[in-house]
């Protein structure tokens, strides 16, 4: 990016600043006099500069602590909208009433979490066998203990052993992807999109991570979430109650876009997945979100590839870097006298 339009964009930063402060300063009516002028004055450049450096730390962090996945997602990293500090130390959140709707989807939602795998039960089998015919629509499955779970991305020949650190809910949500956007998934599970690694993740145990991720994320398994992620999510669950396998669809294609723009490696999969999760707070944390649907990376669902997020993604890092080279050689003083009004 042109050192010009770089220039442009911290030069409305600069003035947005000033206008705040201007505008906190003009709050109190007094006596004005040369000395109270002179004063204020040095109040109001030690204020600029406080707000100056902290601008500057606060766009640097953006661009370059982690990697973002879509062109709305590192702007809503800049510009965040919520605050989770506040929403931690405020009590009210704390004793938000649902309505009758929220509780029962949500009574209903955490009844899922607490189900654990039973390769005994005939209706978790059937899930499994939906899963593989979903997967691998034109190859039969020989058992349900079989080498060939193996190409799916199962750590061994029998997937129930991968259950247990999350329950039947990861199969449901497996399954919920596989038959609600099957071209994603088919995306994610034969790897098409970007030059992968040469150790890939496997895609089922991945997933069964993505699903544990998530319900630590939202903090489900409290009696109602304490956490600002949490909280609007039960709104947009009250509203749809596939909302939990919506999101998701959602996490497990913003990690593998995650993946690509990293360039990843398998010993590098829990970094990403920690990314993914903040990244995916930061979006559930916007104030314009009525549905899962709204977010920003719900469209890595809909596109024929994931690889446009990827090209944004890399795009906003590299300008992140630049902007960051830039502000760390600005000159905010002198900006401050050579453009005061």
């Amino acid at each position: 990016m042109e050192n010009s339009a770089l220039q442009i964009f911290v030069y409305h930063e600069i003035k947005a600043q000033k206008m705040f402060t201007f505008m906190c300063l003009s709050n109190e009516i007094v006596d004005e006099n040369e000395s109270y002028r002179g004063r204020k004055k040095r109040e109001q450049e030690s204020a600029w500069s406080h707000n100056s450096a902290h601008l500057i730390s606060q766009l640097t962090r953006c661009f370059t602590a982690n990697a973002m996945v879509g062109p709305r997602a590192w702007i809503g990293g800049l510009f965040c909208r919520t605050n989770h500090k506040k929403f931690a130390s405020d009590n009210k959140y704390f004793n938000y009433t649902l309505t009758p709707d929220q509780e029962e989807k949500l009574q209903k939602l955490q009844g899922r979490l607490g189900v654990p795998f039973d390769e005994t039960r005939i209706d978790h089998q059937k899930a499994l066998q939906a899963l593989w015919d979903a997967a691998f629509p034109n190859v039969k499955l020989q058992g349900l203990v079989s080498e060939q779970w193996k190409d799916m991305g199962w750590q061994g020949t029998n997937p129930s052993t991968d259950f247990r650190g999350c329950g039947y809910i990861s199969l449901e949500n497996l399954l919920f992807f596989a038959r609600t956007y099957p071209a994603a998934f088919h995306r994610l599970l034969l790897k098409e999109d970007g030059e992968r690694a040469k150790w890939e993740y496997p895609f089922a145990a991945a997933g069964v991570n993505v699903s544990f991720m998530l319900i630590q994320m939202l903090d489900l398994h409290s009696e109602k979430p304490r956490c600002l992620p949490g909280f609007n999510f039960v709104k947009l669950l009250g509203e749809d109650e596939d909302a939990f396998d919506i999101l998701y669809c959602v996490a497990f294609a913003m990690m593998d876009a995650q993946w690509l723009a990293m360039h990843a490696s398998y010993m590098e999969f829990n970094e990403v997945l920690q990314i993914t999760r903040r990244q995916l707070e930061r979006e559930m944390c916007l104030e314009d979100i009525n549905r899962i649907q709204d977010l920003p990376a719900y469209n890595m669902l809909r596109q024929e590839s994931g690889l446009c997020a990827v090209k944004e993604n890399i795009k906003a890092v590299e300008f992140g870097s630049q902007l960051a080279d830039y502000l760390s050689n600005y000159d905010f003083e002198r900006d401050l006298h050579e453009h005061d009004d």
